[in-house]
């Protein structure tokens, strides 16, 4: 498991920059996913950048750029979903990318680098987040290869460390 490393708050633009490079590719307002005034804090570890938003972990960066923790309920409204067959679960929940064949169905649109839920197709749980990598009208056209690569997912190590946390 991932060990803190560092914990600090965020300048309010620090903060405000994060939030907006994160809400440009869900398609929500930060008034409709945050209170009016917002308290930004970064833990860091080995494996990721974890931004505590009044004191949640609601985001978190592993290559600089911000991405929804599965914590982040509220943002989930506003994310397309890939629904999957529960044969690809274990899959998805020990890392694997979202291949077209274990995909049910999609639901919302969304382009090259769009945040996707990935969610099981008997019980909607969120198993991942990921990062599109076809666009929606080309993923529900393709029937084998990679449709989204998974940035985090159930039983990851900052899913570990945030549950163990929250």
């Amino acid at each position: 498991m991932s060990k803190i490393s560092r914990r600090h708050s965020l300048r309010e633009k620090e903060a405000r920059n994060v939030i907006l490079e994160f809400l440009k590719k869900t398609g929500a307002t930060a008034e409709q996913l945050f209170e009016s005034k917002k308290h930004v804090e970064t833990i860091e570890t080995e494996d990721a950048k974890i931004y505590l938003i009044d004191e949640k972990p609601l985001l978190a960066s592993s290559n600089g750029k911000p991405f929804p923790t599965l914590f982040f309920k509220e943002v989930f409204s506003f994310l397309p979903k890939i629904v999957v067959d529960m044969g690809a679960v274990s899959h998805v929940c020990q890392g694997a990318d979202i291949m077209a064949p274990g995909v049910i169905r999609i639901e919302g649109q969304f382009d090259v680098d769009d945040f996707v839920l990935v969610v099981d197709e008997r019980y909607s749980k969120p198993l991942a987040v990921g990062s599109a990598i076809l666009d929606s009208r080309m993923a529900r056209q393709t029937n084998h290869g990679k449709i989204a690569k998974n940035l985090h997912y159930v039983g990851d190590k900052l899913w570990m460390l945030l549950k163990g946390q929250l």
